[in-house]
């Protein structure tokens, strides 16, 4: 493993990211480490990874604020995670039986200490700064789709608030820097 630029794709399945680390509980997939995601600690050296992906894995997982500790620690300071799950209101985060949690747009402000939630609640010691969400980053199909797409990325709060309850998108990407 290269130490200086390390990369992790936790829950790669089988579509592990090139030059990333695959963390995955099946045996049966690309993954280079085979663990279950919801033992703690997993088996890394703290501050080790740069960037971090977790590609609908989350959902999947018991506890949502174990797992961002866990990420916490292994992410080098200043270093990058991208979170894709469902959006809470698609027809996919409902679907699947094996889903245990759902997202929307503020389901990260609970780790930023910026935001009045995290300093409301304080449910963890964990920071990270929310940098970017993005709507159905990889899905797109048809000019209506795309529209909503478009209006939730420019405005994904209002979109959540107003619209979403019309036009449900698929899925939501987080964008998060370990501060």
């Amino acid at each position: 493993m290269n130490k200086e630029y390390a990369i992790l794709d936790v829950g790669c399945g089988n579509k592990k990211r090139a030059g990333a680390i695959g963390i995955d509980f099946n045996s049966r997939t690309q993954a280079d480490v085979i663990h279950d995601l919801n033992s703690f600690p997993y088996p890394f050296e703290d501050s080790y990874f740069n960037e971090i992906y977790i590609d609908n894995c989350l959902e999947h997982l018991d506890d949502v604020m174990k797992v961002m500790e866990e990420i916490y620690r292994i992410c080098k300071p200043g270093g990058s995670v991208k979170v894709i799950v469902p959006y809470f209101r698609s027809l996919w985060a409902f679907t699947d039986p094996t889903h245990k949690h759902f997202f929307g747009v503020n389901s990260f402000t609970y780790f930023d200490p910026d935001h009045m939630i995290f300093k409301r609640y304080a449910y963890t010691k964990v920071t990270f700064k929310t940098e970017r969400i993005v709507f159905n980053e990889t899905l797109s199909d048809g000019w209506i789709k795309r529209m909503f797409v478009f209006v939730a990325n420019r405005y994904p709060f209002r979109y959540e608030n107003y619209l979403s309850h019309l036009y449900p998108l698929d899925d939501i990407t987080f964008y998060l820097r370990k501060i």
